[in-house]
């Protein structure tokens, strides 16, 4: 059975974490799965078929699902966001795939961030786009 959060004695704080049992390993494997249909018949594997389509197309339909997930989060419709999130986390492999992304350089990333402030880690980024070509939007 899962704890429910604590509530805080500070006001702000945020509630301790919530213990399901649920691994974050389930995203490994669900790349894994991803990964393995790249082979697969377009005609029976929705990965392969989005797949089959080129990076682009797949980066179109993450775009899309992301901005799903920010309407049901907007209108604050929690399992709309539940199920949303878990398209946009699906089709975030879909794109890691097609672009030749492992999870292990994402999740090394995120380790090299941890521990520094996200204003100071943004500051880094601005300095480093001065120097490379770049289309993200600030």
């Amino acid at each position: 059975m899962a704890k429910k959060p604590t509530k805080s004695s500070k006001r702000g704080d945020p509630p301790a974490p919530v213990s399901t049992g649920v691994s974050p390993k389930v995203i490994d494997r669900l790349w894994e799965v991803v990964l393995n249909r790249r082979a697969a018949d377009p005609a029976i594997s929705h990965s392969a078929r989005l797949l089959s389509r080129g990076t682009a197309k797949v980066a179109q339909k993450f775009g899309e699902e992301a901005v799903e997930c920010i309407i049901e989060a907007v209108a604050g419709n929690k399992q709309a966001l539940i199920a949303e999130s878990a398209d946009v986390l699906y089709h975030l492999l879909v794109l890691w795939v097609s672009a030749d992304l492992h999870p292990s350089e994402i999740w090394a990333e995120l380790e090299r961030r941890e521990g520094v402030s996200g204003i100071a880690e943004k500051a880094t980024r601005r300095a480093l786009a001065i120097h490379t070509a770049t289309r993200k939007i600030p």
